[in-house]
């Protein structure tokens, strides 16, 4: 008696055990599922969900046209996030250009760049649940709100980059590059991605396989021929799209580094050294551009040249500033509001000496990320001015330094409108720098500079060989996203002197140093004077090495995959059959057991029949009139 409450007890426990089991399983799937509804469709409730037909669709059209519609924005944000992120080495330049236009100095560049990202991870997110409800063949409906935010994202992104494509082509070119130097990387990424992937497929690949032959087994097979005689071909139709367009893929991938061209896969024999590095507008990014403080931290890195801009005051005065007015980089707008927005040239030297140029770097820190300063480079940061080319030409001439320029023509009306060069050129004669030191830019009243200076190197532009050749010129200064699409194998055979502008990414330093360019010009001076090797640089048999071993790795992999979920689908469908079978075997087992069992009477049910039995004997029988 003891043992067999104690085995009722057993069981009772396995059972509840079970039981819980089995409904936090269940619980967690209704949390699963609910979470899914609830994100897409904003229906929070968990119902009894009625599961469509395998091979038939999951959705009305009109939702097909707004998953067509997700998809689509999804696209949009990814390329416009990618396109911004990759123009990353251009976000001080887009400040400065959305300062123009609106007086106010802020990070639009990050802003733009969190915009797209939220963008980005919203319709990722809201396109993984949709996949998700589809692959548990759960009717979509998205919300309305949902639907009203995918077009206002659609219509964004279109915006942007309509914008881009107006007034900053050039960003694309910047894409371009970085598909050059990224792409081995993107490649061998790829095929991972296609590896993860292969994974869910290969179980949607038995499962509609399984359901084919589930199907021609049933009973009602010659019924549903006629019924709906399309749903084979849909489950046929899906295998083939879901396995040929992932073949296809694969296939491409695999062959993919045969049309890759990346500057940086190379020899090492090949790899040219360092560009060297010159200070744009000194070191930016550690002190107030164009003052004498930017150009000494420049110095301090081991630049081997300095650029900067140079106007000429109404006073003959040459001095440093690269806006046409004094607003960005000076308390111009607290000193003398009225002429704020005058042309930098139109002031004498004794004001403009005046005016603090270092109180707007401490206060808008120009670039996102900077390292904070000491307290002793903060004192000495806020207390800089303008300085004159003199001052600029003293330094250089101590410690050695190549100077770049750029000079800007005074305005209409200046007393040096028509003479200005020949000033900035008495200047430099008169301060006795080494005249090999000066790489003159400026194109205005060549001439008279190769007469008064013939030690000058003077510098082109994004010329043809033909020109340079005949202007006697050996070294260009061009804008880097021209140069790399522009004939830069014709001027390394011609071995011109290349020098590109401006670069602040390290990615974009390492395609100029895989691309044997001489010298760059630089506001990340701090960052880029500490790489001693480019980044994503290998040799060529590195990458076939690579090459080759993932392409068979992940080939063997999915292969793997895909027969081990075959397997398993196969054998789950033998052990489905199995119980079948001997679930059908014991019931017929049963019935004939209770068809053959004599039927047990107990004693009380004895005793009450036999008593009726002798009440129906006394009763006599009764005769019924027809």
């Amino acid at each position: 008696m003891e043992e067999t409450q104690a085995e009722s007890t057993g069981k009772s426990r396995n059972t509840i055990e079970n039981v819980s089991l089995w409904i936090e399983q269940f619980f967690n799937y209704k949390c699963y599922i609910t979470l899914l509804t609830g994100c897409y469709s904003c229906q929070w409730q968990y119902g009894e969900w009625e599961k469509p037909e395998l091979g038939s669709c999951c959705c009305s059209r009109k939702e097909q046209f707004f998953f067509l519609c997700l998809v689509t924005a999804f696209i949009l944000s990814v390329l416009f996030l990618f396109v911004w992120v990759e123009t990353s080495n251009e976000y001080n330049s887009f400040d400065w250009v959305v300062f123009l236009g609106t007086g106010c100095w802020f990070f639009w560049s990050i802003l733009v760049l969190c915009a797209g990202g939220i963008l980005t991870v919203y319709t990722s997110l809201l396109l993984l649940f949709g996949f998700l409800l589809l692959w548990e063949r759960i009717e979509l409906t998205l919300h309305t709100s949902h639907k009203v935010f995918i077009f206002l994202v659609i219509i964004l992104c279109s915006f942007l980059l309509g914008v881009l494509n107006q007034f900053w082509k050039d960003k694309w070119l910047i894409a371009g590059l970085s598909l050059q130097i990224f792409a081995p990387f993107v490649h061998l990424s790829l095929i991972t991605v296609m590896v993860i992937i292969s994974w869910p497929l290969a179980i949607c690949m038995a499962h509609l396989e399984t359901e084919v032959k589930r199907r021609y087994m049933m009973d009602n097979y010659e019924h549903e021929i006629l019924e709906k005689c399309n749903v084979f071909q849909r489950l046929r139709a899906l295998q083939v799209t879901a396995g040929l367009s992932f073949l296809i893929i694969l296939l491409c991938l695999y062959l993919m580094p045969l049309g890759i061209y990346s500057p940086c896969v190379l020899k090492k024999e090949n790899l040219g050294p360092k560009p060297a590095l010159f200070g744009h507008r000194g070191a930016p990014m550690l002190a107030p551009e164009n003052t004498m403080m930017s150009f000494e931290k420049a110095v301090e890195f081991g630049v081997s040249g300095l650029e900067t801009d140079i106007y000429v005051s109404v006073d003959h005065v040459p001095f440093l500033m690269h806006d046409y007015d004094l607003t960005r980089t000076t308390n111009i707008i607290e000193v003398l509001p009225s002429a704020a927005s005058n042309h930098s040239s139109n002031f004498n030297w004794t004001f403009l000496s005046s005016l603090n140029a270092g109180q707007w770097f401490l206060k808008h820190k120009p670039f996102f990320g900077m390292k904070p300063l000491s307290e002793a480079d903060q004192k000495r940061a806020g207390n800089q001015s303008i300085p004159q080319l003199s001052e600029f030409l003293e330094l250089a001439k101590r410690e050695e330094k190549i100077v770049l320029f750029d000079l800007f023509g005074p305005p209409p009306g200046h007393p040096l409108r028509n003479t200005f060069v020949r000033r900035v050129v008495r200047v430099i004669l008169d301060s006795k720098i080494e005249q090999r030191l000066i790489f003159w830019l400026p194109g205005f009243d060549r001439e008279y500079v190769k007469y008064m200076a013939p030690g000058f190197q003077h510098v082109g532009r994004l010329w043809s060989i033909e020109e340079l050749t005949q202007k006697n010129i050996s070294i260009i200064n061009v804008d880097y996203k021209r140069l790399f699409y522009s004939g830069l194998r014709d001027y390394k055979k011609a071995k011109i002197y290349i020098h590109v502008y401006v670069i602040n990414e390290p990615w974009l330093f390492s395609l100029a140093w895989c691309s044997n360019v001489n010298s760059v010009t630089t506001d990340n001076i701090e960052l880029l004077s500490q790489l001693s090797h480019p980044l994503f640089f290998m040799t060529p048999g590195y990458y076939l090495l690579m090459w080759l071993f993932l392409d068979v790795a992940s080939a063997i992999i999915i292969g793997v995959i895909f027969c081990y979920h075959w397997v398993k689908e196969l054998r789950r469908e033998r052990w489905l059959e199995t119980t079948a079978s001997a679930d059908h075997l014991t019931d017929i087992t049963e019935n004939i057991d209770i068809s053959h069992r004599k039927p047990e009477v107990a004693p009380d049910s004895v005793n009450l029949t036999a008593k009726n039995k002798k009440e129906f004997q006394g009763k006599k029988p009764t005769t019924q009139k027809s």
